[in-house]
């Protein structure tokens, strides 16, 4: 199924999103994972991508599979395309296409030291608009509450992400935040920009002090002071961390589902236990 008829047959969509184990030792356990996620009943799981040719792409389509076929459960499946080429990206789709994948997430991809881009796609929209007309792949695209760490200005950011829509992505999923006020502005910003695709806002739990901390490095997500004081005052304490970080971000889902938001794009970190404790929080809002 299309996740773009999915937003439309359901007022509020829930989704997850994992990534493949980096040793293959892992990978054994993670029937046990996904029996779990599964179970909790989301309308998709989205599958990272490695870059630059990374051995975890085939276990991304394993997954991904095991998800739609065993499961019964929408796999999404992340393509990056800063390292690769057309004839790889071709090759890449086909793959897809032949497991019977039907959406993706069109991403430029991270940089990666260990992979020089090959210059042929600079960006995401570049990516979608090559796929759009070669594929029938439902597409879905990103977006960053508090812009893109390499944007300018947000009269840049919404010219990208409307480039991105126009381009074929039917669904755009957040970056991580933890001011839903934030989210609320770019979204108006978004709907005046003339971007009408459903927007769903991605929720990361704090789980951990440093990677936290290193997340808001990497995306330019902002701390708010409500939550960095959670941070400060539990951050060497483990079992605090963990209870404080679970009221915080179902606090944060209530107040998104309450306001109309389109779905809760988690990012579960492939802890089960997590999205678990997250859904029974949350599973007399969400329907």
């Amino acid at each position: 199924m299309r996740i773009s008829d999915i937003y439309r047959n359901k007022s509020t969509v829930l989704s997850f999103e994992i990534f493949p184990p980096k040793h293959d030792e892992e990978l054994k356990n993670i029937d046990a994972t996904l029996e779990i996620l599964c179970d909790l009943k989301p309308d998709y799981i989205s599958v990272t991508f490695g870059a630059g040719g990374s051995s975890n792409n085939n276990k991304t389509i394993a997954i991904a599979r095991k998800i739609k076929e065993q499961y019964h459960v929408e796999p999404v499946v992340h393509l990056t395309c800063l390292s690769y080429d057309k004839d790889e990206i071709d090759a890449f789709c086909r793959e897809l296409t032949d497991n019977g994948i039907e959406n993706i997430l069109a991403l430029r991809g991270d940089r990666n030291p260990n992979a020089e881009p090959k210059g042929v796609f600079n960006h995401a929209s570049e990516l979608i608009s090559y796929v759009k007309p070669r594929t029938d792949f439902c597409i879905a695209g990103a977006c960053y509450p508090e812009l893109h760490p390499e944007s300018p200005d947000k009269i840049s950011e919404f010219r990208c992400l409307r480039e991105k829509v126009r381009a074929g992505a039917e669904v755009l999923l957040s970056q991580l935040f933890f001011d839903n006020e934030n989210f609320y502005q770019f979204v108006e910003d978004a709907r005046i920009a003339g971007i009408d695709v459903p927007i769903t806002p991605g929720i990361m739990p704090c789980l951990s002090a440093n990677t936290i901390k290193r997340m808001v490095t990497t995306c330019g997500a902002k701390l708010p002071p409500r939550f960095e004081k959670i941070i400060n005052r539990y951050e060497d304490n483990k079992e605090a961390l963990f209870d404080a970080g679970m009221y915080y971000a179902i606090s944060q889902i209530i107040d998104l589902l309450t306001s109309g938001c389109d779905g809760i794009h988690l990012y579960t970190m492939n802890n089960p236990a997590v999205a678990r404790k997250i859904c029974e929080g949350i599973k007399n809002i969400i329907k």
